[in-house]
């Protein structure tokens, strides 16, 4: 198997034609000879450049509205031939077959005609390209000899390496090709896979969880480390998602991103999606240190940040509408350290305000997010482990207190509810055994990530309490979970809780039920746990 392999003879058929008029340029400089098919064709002669069509190559007319153009034996047998095998060579020759040295295809634009809202099922499928990636493979599997292009971004390269080799590529950088390429078609093929699923889910009710799971994720960035330093770490992006992230945020201002930013930043959004109204979030290591649901994005904010000041020094804060000046102001006002700000976008004078105030907070722009009943179930979440992975559905469950059971006490008022909505919403974020108090619109006290549930509301509680402010005075509280115990209602009612939600369904409830009872504290039943592991 050589080293350097000249080119002679290249066809190139491109959909993206980005680039395309200097890449053919500089291939008959060398000489090449450049067989094209259909619109790439027309392009590159409409450029001045000589080019052979398809069919002259074939001698068999492009048909059925170009479905058949390529899949041909003078096409595969030139990309496949093995030149330093006899036979192979004994064959070509009977049989009028030239050797193609180098194949340029870039795929149907599949990807991007399925992220189109509401495109038919017709006008994708006529979007799966067959010949590209047949000619791909081909040409990939016989690396040895072929130079296989599937990107604009690899022109340069390529005759780079001629330039530097009198017209001829190196080994290297055919093997390295033919990777990307075989990259390239399982990224397709699983692309097209994922939308008939979607579509048979869609009509059918077919799982989620479909046999054999194919995954499809192109790489964003390289991180400057993982967790800690010592880990590599890279982001990739599922360019099917069609919900709003950070991943495909807008960064706007502020250093790169690291892993733990984005993580937390994740987090953040998706705590504040849970609301219809002004909403923010203040996050530390996944977990909510603040949350507030106000009238205004400001009133929103400041209610936020107050519910954990210390816990909030260099936190993630996320909110649900754009930031306005009023907002900005708020964020820039005192000796606020902030890591990443997140928002559907930015007023440019509150932009202009956050670039000043901070040279490395990041900033995000995400675009419109959607309202909590609008945010797809059909997405699945993923998490790895040691050999495997593990798959679930989205918890989307309604978190409205409408279908919410009044099982002790009073009945809660509008303000109460409102607030117990606001605590039930924030704890399903909190690692679990998760406890939450909230007063007037502000988490107080967030119990995160304890292996017993007392001890998640002892934190909650001293979180609400710091520094003599006795917050959880007249608060209301939620846990993830129901409590197996009449124990840990006793410290929150004693704390002077006066209302708290949870799921319900403990042996023990009659306990629970008769202590909010006897200290004249209300207590709803939502029928469902949000344990976050």
């Amino acid at each position: 198997m050589p080293d350097l392999v000249p080119i002679r003879r290249a066809l190139v058929s491109v959909s993206d034609k980005t680039d395309l008029i200097p890449f053919a340029r500089r291939l008959a400089a060398h000489g090449v000879v450049i067989i094209s098919t259909g619109g790439t064709a027309k392009a590159i002669e409409q450029a001045g450049i000589p080019v052979t069509a398809i069919d002259q190559v074939t001698r068999f007319p492009e048909m059925m509205d170009g479905r058949v153009k390529t899949l041909h034996p003078r096409v595969h047998g030139g990309l496949l031939a093995l030149r330093d095998n006899a036979e192979h060579v004994r064959a070509m020759k009977e049989h009028g077959i030239e050797a193609i040295d180098l194949v340029c295809v870039n795929l149907y634009p599949f990807e991007k005609t399925i992220a189109k809202p509401d495109v038919a099922d017709h006008e994708a499928i006529e979007q799966i390209d067959i010949g590209g990636p047949s000619m791909i493979r081909s040409g990939s599997k016989n690396f040895g000899f072929v130079t296989v292009v599937t990107d604009p971004s690899q022109y340069d390269g390529v005759c780079n390496d001629m330039d530097a080799h009198g017209g001829a590529t190196t080994h290297d950088l055919r093997k390295r090709l033919a990777a990307a390429a075989f990259g390239r078609t399982a990224a397709y093929d699983t692309a097209i896979s994922r939308w008939m699923q979607d579509r048979l889910a869609q009509s059918s009710g077919s799982e989620l969880f479909p046999n054999p799971l194919l995954l499809r994720y192109s790489r964003v960035a390289e991180l400057r480390y993982g967790e800690n330093p010592h880990q590599a770490a890279a982001v990739y992006a599922d360019p099917t998602c069609p919900e709003p992230g950070v991943v495909s945020a807008r960064q706007l201002h502020g250093k790169e991103l690291s892993y733990n930013n984005l993580n937390d930043a994740a987090a953040a959004l998706e705590l504040v999606k849970e609301f219809v109204a002004p909403a923010a979030a203040v996050i530390k290591h996944t977990n909510p240190c603040g949350c507030g649901v106000a009238g205004t994005v400001a009133q929103a904010f400041e209610s936020a940040y107050s519910g954990d000041p210390l816990a909030a020094f260099g936190g993630i804060v996320a909110f649900n509408r754009n930031v306005d000046r009023a907002t900005a102001e708020s964020l820039t006002a005192g000796q606020k350290f902030l890591e990443v700000i997140v928002a559907p976008d930015y007023e440019p004078d509150a932009l202009e305000m956050l670039r000043e105030r901070w040279k490395n907070v990041r900033l995000l722009a995400v675009g419109t997010l959607p309202r909590p009943h609008e945010r797809v179930s059909r997405l699945a979440e993923y998490r790895s482990v040691v050999g495997g992975l593990l798959a679930q559905q989205r918890d989307l469950a309604d978190m409205s207190p409408d279908k919410w059971k009044h099982t002790a006490g009073p009945e809660p008022s509008r303000a109460q509810l409102d607030d117990l909505h606001l605590a039930w919403c924030a704890v399903k974020h909190v690692k679990s055994n998760a406890v939450t108090l909230v007063r007037d619109g502000c988490l107080v006290g967030a119990g995160a990530g304890q292996m017993d549930r007392v001890e998640s509301c002892k934190i909650a509680i001293a979180k609400a309490n710091a520094k003599g402010e006795n917050r959880s005075q007249n608060a209301v509280a939620a846990s993830d979970a129901f409590f197996p115990f009449r124990d840990g209602p006793d410290l929150l009612i004693a704390a002077g809780v006066k209302a708290i939600v949870q799921p319900g369904g403990s042996k023990r409830d009659d306990e629970t039920i008769a202590a909010c009872d006897a200290a004249g504290v209300s207590m709803m039943f939502t029928g469902n746990r949000h344990f976050r592991h």
